[in-house]
């Protein structure tokens, strides 16, 4: 049986509020046919859920693209649902049934579409830190057959309908280059409307447009006054439709919300709550602090619909533990580092006030622990009204915490009290690894959280301190370990176009993005370099060619950059460059590691022009591909003149040097084994630990693989002491930390200024985790897992191993278990993919699929022995292989 199903409209289910002209649709195919191949397809697009009329139709196409296809023939109309459903056909003519339909519903297209005003608080209100609250009311004549708001604000919002939270996304708009773009979102209201009179009202907070943002705590760095624009359309069952927008009459009040800023946390007096003030039936002339909204003058033209997944409460966690610290505070532990913030309940008197501080760590001798943060205070007070029971979660700040100190609350604290609301981007999460080491899992958990915790809208350094800021290195070092764990198209692709826009004139490319540090705080090599690394990283993973297209100009722009610094256009030598950033071999108080950074500059450049140019020939841009290549060969000369001795050795002598030079091919022949041996080397004197930095580690394992030293990888992973991944597992690390010895061996901490414990940077050994140790990989020249590289290299005394992940195409599955000389290799490819297998120390002697001959097996198109496994061709389908492995190679 063969079926198509999980239709997706630009990656996303059922999307509605969508501004892409030419939205793009996705398919999977489920078949219990081994080799299912797709050869044609068809879509029919209709405005009726179940086609009774048809408004487009493709025909049969014939094409095995089942990702990405672009339907550009129609002029689609604002606010219009379309109803998609497909069909495909095998490579042996089998011709499957209709999919169930989907949809995806457009936006609001343009500025003109907007009839709603800007509308604020008056200018007083601006005085206090209190969040205004924003209403209106309006009459409903009659059945509602559909009703939508399309919303948005300077600042944060939150919308209320009838009493009625509206939608289940937090931090909307969400943070843009505000002055190039802003975000809106859709809601389908439809079922909270009632006949009659209908209240409508809002929540306004800083976030990060007016709120304080950097270590200097900086205010409005993109405006001073927060603002509403919200515009409801109703269509009426008789065929009737009504708007209701934010105008003038509008009223403003204050909010029991007193103070709400990203760092510094929360304080709300529940004694001013408003009673109802969000539903129909209040009488806001009893309340004399209602007045007249001011209304704005403000831009629509920058206005986008919602691109990536929204912020969403993603899970719930429960407090392992109550501690009274040797200082006498009373201490929750939440049992795991996380983003987001605390739901409690309390009771007692009118005017009370309990106070939760947040805290990664607690210190060697057991106390809150807060001087990392620095100046974030990640306070959340509460005052009591004095009902018997009351329950209250923040509205527009979070939190990166492990632990919360208590105050206010009494004695007879109880932890079912306190819930811990996990808060991230809401990506779908796509991969997993689990091996027979318990410590390489705590690893893995602490990468996925790791990610949670910095993925809030923004791909954030860290959570908790004064920065939470999108910094480009840490981004793009990442990037490919974070595609496997969760679909990250949209979140990146949505950056990325920020990133575009806050780039320089010059092509530079701001250290952070959203752009909110200084002038002069851009382009630095390995951090400007996320301009080219992560567009081309999202179309390898995704198969998507319109990121590249979308960022191209972008990407050579930043290559532009690079060329016009200095006086010698081939290499990089001048500038302010951050380089191999807390690398161990760095100098006495320095950040710095010991690697030239002229030669990381321009080993970068060296790679982005590589990449760029590969970009040129998937966009079929022959005179720029040409014209890249060229200056890509020419850079590789000038580095190999520059860095690189007549006898083939490296001239720059560290471990970060010679990985560099390795993962990114500026090293052949001679030059090539002396930089491997040397790297080899550099480690044997440091016992198998590394020194690298943020530039150096990423690449670690990956280039000791590629080298085929893959048993050498294993030990650097597996060491328990610092600096090493496991050491941080080892002294209970629950996320990754931004310094190898964030607590060193005695219990103290690294530094007071720059220790976050929850910084996803080293987490990018995940990549080496799932392309190597599982073996899952990808092929470049048929990107998005269309054509699937599975190459398991067992070692490092692991007795099993199993990855997953959710592809474009579906669930790929691999996994390794040995036992002795015994192997067992497991496959899982989705239909209308193919693989590369390679069995380690495999012979076609002993070699069985299924517990049956090989030859017996369907799907196995090609088998070849060669001196390090068995090589095979497959199609999609389920697969076991088991075989004795050669005794003179076998695993140790």
């Amino acid at each position: 049986m063969t079926t198509v199903s999980r239709l997706r409209c630009e990656y996303k289910e059922n999307p509605i509020g969508i501004d892409i002209q030419q939205p793009r649709i996705s398919w999977q195919v489920h078949s219990d046919v081994r080799s299912w191949l797709q050869s044609a397809y068809r879509i029919q697009v209709s405005q009726d859920p179940v086609f009774a009329a048809t408004l487009w139709d493709s025909g049969k196409i014939h094409s095995d693209q089942s990702i990405h296809i672009e339907l550009a023939d129609l002029p689609w109309q604002k606010q219009k649902r379309y109803h998609y459903r497909i069909k495909v056909w095998s490579e042996q003519g089998e011709e499957t049934a209709w999919s169930e339909s989907a949809f995806w519903e457009m936006g609001l297209l343009q500025a003109e579409d907007w009839q709603a005003e800007w509308i604020s608080a008056p200018v007083r209100f601006d005085e206090s830190e209190s969040c205004p609250l924003l209403r209106r009311t309006f009459q409903v004549t009659a059945p509602v057959k559909n009703a939508r708001i399309y919303v948005t604000a300077l600042g944060l919002y939150e919308l209320h309908l009838n009493g009625n939270r509206v939608g289940d996304s937090f931090f909307t708009p969400g943070w843009t280059s505000y002055h190039h773009r802003i975000q809106y979102q859709t809601y389908d209201i439809t079922s909270l409307l009632e006949i009659g009179e209908n209240a409508v009202g809002g929540i306004l907070g800083n976030g990060w447009y007016k709120g304080k943002l950097t270590g200097s705590h900086k205010p409005n760095i993109y405006g001073n006054r927060t603002a509403l624009l919200m515009q409801m359309h109703i269509e009426y069952a008789n065929g009737a439709e009504e708007v209701i927008i934010t105008d003038s009459s509008w009223l403003a009040s204050e909010s029991p919300i007193l103070m709400s800023e990203l760092y510094d946390g929360e304080t709300y007096d529940a004694r001013l709550e408003k009673a109802d003030w969000n539903k129909p039936g209040y009488d806001h002339s009893q309340q004399t602090d209602w007045v007249t909204v001011d209304s704005r003058v403000h831009t629509k033209e920058t206005l986008i619909a919602q691109e990536n997944e929204p912020v969403r409460q993603i899970e719930e966690i429960a407090p392992i533990a109550l501690i009274l610290t040797p200082q006498g505070e009373t201490v929750i532990d939440m049992g795991q580092n996380m983003v987001g913030w605390v739901r409690f309940t309390v009771h007692g008197q009118a005017g009370q006030e309990v106070i939760l501080q947040h805290a990664e760590v607690l210190d060697r001798e057991g106390n809150f622990y807060t001087d990392n943060l620095r100046n974030a205070k990640q306070t959340v007070r509460y005052i009591l009204k004095g009902s018997e029971q009351e329950t209250y979660e923040p509205h527009f700040t979070f939190q990166g915490f492990r632990y919360v100190k208590l105050s206010g609350f009494g004695e007879a604290i109880q932890l079912g009290w306190f819930t811990g609301i996990v808060l991230h981007s809401a990506m779908q999460q796509t991969g997993d690894f689990q091996c027979s080491d318990p410590l390489i899992n705590q690893l893995q958990h602490n990468i996925l959280w790791g990610q949670k915790g910095n993925f809030l809208d923004v791909p954030t350094d860290c959570p908790q301190r004064d920065e939470r800021l999108g910094w480009t290195g840490d981004a793009q070092m990442f990037i490919r370990t974070s595609a496997h764990l969760m679909n990250v198209a949209p979140f990146f692709s949505k950056w990325l176009h920020d990133l575009a826009a806050d780039q320089l004139e010059n092509g530079g490319v701001p250290f952070v993005i959203p752009h909110v540090l200084k002038d002069t705080s851009h382009s630095s090599a390995a951090w400007g370099d996320a301009a080219v690394i992560c567009p081309w990283v999202l179309y390898q993973c995704y198969g998507d060619k319109r990121i590249l297209e979308q960022q191209y100009e972008s990407m050579k722009a930043w290559v532009g950059y690079i060329r016009d610094q200095g006086d010698n256009e081939l290499l990089w030598n001048t500038g302010f460059h951050f380089g191999d950033w807390l690398g161990l071999d760095a100098k006495p108080d320095s950040y710095v590691g010991a690697t030239d950074r002229d030669f990381i500059a321009t080993a970068f450049y060296a790679y982005s022009v590589s990449l760029l140019a590969k970009t040129a020939k998937v966009l079929n841009r022959g005179t720029d591909q040409e014209a890249f290549s060229h200056l890509y060969n020419q850079i590789l000369c000038a580095f190999q003149q520059e860095f690189i001795t007549h006898s083939g050795r490296l001239s720059v002598p560290t471990q970060t040097a010679a990985i560099l030079a390795l993962m990114f091919d500026l090293v052949d022949g001679t030059a090539r084994e002396r930089t491997a041996k040397k790297l080899i080397e550099l480690l044997e004197e440091n016992k198998f630990h590394l020194t690298t930095g943020f530039v150096g580690t990423p690449y670690l394992n990956l280039v000791l693989s590629k080298i085929g030293q893959t048993e050498t990888a294993y030990k650097l992973l597996f060491q328990t002491d610092y600096p090493s991944w496991l050491y941080q597992v080892t002294q209970g690390a629950t996320t990754i930390w931004e310094h190898w010895d964030g607590i060193k061996e005695d219990g103290s901490f690294w530094s007071l200024h720059m220790n976050s414990f929850n910084h996803y940077a080293y987490g990018a050994i995940g990549e080496w985790l799932y392309r190597c140790v599982a073996g899952l990989d990808l092929d470049e020249e048929v990107p998005g897992y269309k054509h699937i590289h599975l190459h398991p290299q067992p070692g490092g005394g692991l007795t099993w191993v199993n990855a997953e992940l959710e592809s474009m195409y579906g669930l790929i599955l691999t996994g390794w278990r040995q036992s002795d000389f015994s192997m067992e290799v497991t496959a899982v490819l989705p239909a209308n993919t193919t693989a590369t297998l390679l069995l380690p120390k495999a012979t076609l002697a002993t070699l069985r699929e299924n517990d049956e001959s090989i030859s017996q097996s369907s799907g196995i198109h090609s088998l070849l022995e060669t001196a390090v496994g068995v090589s095979l061709s497959l199609g999609s389908g389920n697969f076991r292989f088991t075989y004795e492995m050669k005794r003179d190679l076998a695993l140790s």
